[in-house]
């Protein structure tokens, strides 16, 4: 039986919480923009731990949130394993990456392409992203959209479910339309202190309700508490953690603008590679914290075999604990921690779409037909097109909403691995590009093409293939980065 909906304290969290958002947006977004560069990269004036915060942040999401207690409530704590290989990710970002940025004085990670391999090369790595970042964000949306859904109206109706995914974007467009990415990052810290704080009041309420419940002893039992995935063939594998897993952190930490947009924030490279390490040292105990709450989970039910779902929707087990055990106000504050893991991922990725669009698109198109374009001109311009891409995420969000109810194929699972897909051919045009004299500019649109084929055909919806995921990001990476080879510049 699902609980009643918000209670009075509920909603007075609930628009706290937004009232804080209000304030925090204009105050964020009071100084003036003089330029794109200043728009997209703060000009270059963000400290450190602001950024390292940031990057955290941009890391969560809404699914972040409920799955992965999800994961150590079924499984155990070998999830872990996968930050552990973000960690090895990111100083190899930092040692290989970053400096090269730096050298260029880059807006987006993708002008690093121009200067090797010339101006087309920069664009079709940039509508690779822009595909790809519209599709797996839009759906991420769809998804939080809906756990925002179910605590608040208790359903996902259409008009709720509009009325959710509207709440997101608006609350990213206050951030992201006028202060840009300083006010992206300053928000994040915001949000990262939300979630992370209504991390640690459901385990404190979680841990006290148990009593004197046994339960480093019952996980014991159940092998809930592993940490290393010995095994050849298991998802966090040593194997898999050192190859395929690997690559896809250093794709996302090093070659998805949406991550990266931050890295380029700093005041030089050595604070930009600090930033992103000490941001993985951050996360990992923050990953911990919410394995210890689907652990607990684990303990409180003493099953796996509960019913999840709701209104035919397959949800989470913390979920299904907000749903129907959460009291008045810590109700309140986990919905808040929900939105916030949703925000954070939100004005990123906005403001991400939009410095390339408008960086590596507009900007060399519009400068050929006029040379005289005022930066004013270009500041309007990235304003709109934050707007534009909050319609296109809503858009694709929706679509995620009708596809899940009249269609077989999971369109979530495939749109939230397309960045995945997009990741190999981006590192084997990279790695090209970085480690050896090799490969054209005629080559590239066949490298990203190539990586994205490789990894489709490997699905198990394709040509029935059964191999596991981080075999597809090794074998497409390889495939991309031979294309690569074919001939010298």
């Amino acid at each position: 039986m699902i609980n009643s909906s918000f209670t009075s304290l509920d909603w007075l969290i609930f628009l706290a919480y937004f009232g804080v958002l209000a304030f925090s947006s204009y105050w964020f977004s009071r100084q003036k923009i003089n330029t794109s560069r200043e728009y997209f990269t703060a000009s270059n004036s963000m400290p450190l731990l602001a950024v390292a915060i940031s990057i955290l942040a941009t890391t969560q999401s809404a699914a972040t949130f409920l799955g992965v207690p999800e994961f150590s409530y079924t499984h155990n704590f070998t999830l872990i394993g996968f930050y552990f290989s973000s960690l090895l990710a990111v100083i190899f970002v930092a040692k290989f990456f970053v400096p090269k940025f730096y050298a260029i004085n880059a807006i987006t990670v993708y002008e690093l392409l121009e200067s090797r391999y010339g101006e087309s090369a920069k664009k079709q790595a940039g509508i690779m992203f822009l595909i790809g970042r519209i599709m797996a964000s839009g759906a991420r949306l769809y998804i939080a959209a809906l756990a925002i859904s179910m605590i608040l109206f208790l359903d996902i109706l259409l008009l709720h479910m509009i009325i959710s995914i509207f709440i997101l974007l608006l609350g990213a467009l206050a951030y992201t339309y006028f202060g840009g990415v300083k006010s992206i990052i300053l928000s994040d810290v915001i949000q990262a202190l939300t979630y992370v704080s209504a991390g640690f009041l459901v385990l404190f309420y979680l841990y006290t309700s148990l009593g004197d419940v046994a339960i480093i002893e019952i996980l014991n039992q159940e092998n809930k508490l592993t940490i290393i995935d010995t095994s050849l063939d298991g998802k966090f594998s040593i194997i898999g953690l050192l190859s395929g897993w690997l690559l896809l952190n250093i794709a996302a930490f090093g070659l998805d603008q949406d991550m990266t947009q931050r890295v380029l924030t700093c005041k030089n490279k050595e604070e930009a590679s600090r930033s992103l390490i000490l941001s993985i040292l951050f996360t990992i105990p923050i990953v911990l914290l919410f394995l210890s709450i689907g652990a607990l989970l684990f303990v409180h039910y003493q099953s796996t075999d509960i019913l999840q779902s709701f209104k035919g929707e397959k949800i989470t087990v913390f979920m299904y604990y907000i749903l129907n055990e959460m009291p008045e106000g810590i109700r309140g504050f986990v919905t808040i921690g929900a939105i916030a893991a949703a925000l954070s991922s939100t004005n990123s990725v906005l403001g991400a779409l939009s410095s390339v669009a408008i960086e590596d698109l507009y900007r060399p198109y519009k400068l050929k037909k006029d040379t005289n374009t005022s930066e004013a001109h270009f500041i309007k311009a990235s304003r709109n097109a934050v707007l534009l891409f909050s319609l296109l995420l809503f858009a694709m969000a929706l679509l995620s909403y009708f596809w899940q109810r009249y269609s077989d194929l999971s369109l979530i699972g495939f749109a939230l691995g397309v960045m995945a897909f997009a990741y190999t051919g981006l590192l084997g045009v990279f790695f090209s590009a970085i480690f050896t004299s090799r490969g054209t500019v005629q080559l590239v649109p066949y490298s990203l093409v190539g990586g994205f084929l490789t990894v489709l055909i490997l699905q198990p919806y394709t040509f029935g293939f059964s191999i596991g995921f981080a075999w597809q990001i090794t074998i497409g990476t390889a495939v991309s980065f031979a294309i690569m080879q074919v001939n010298t510049k």
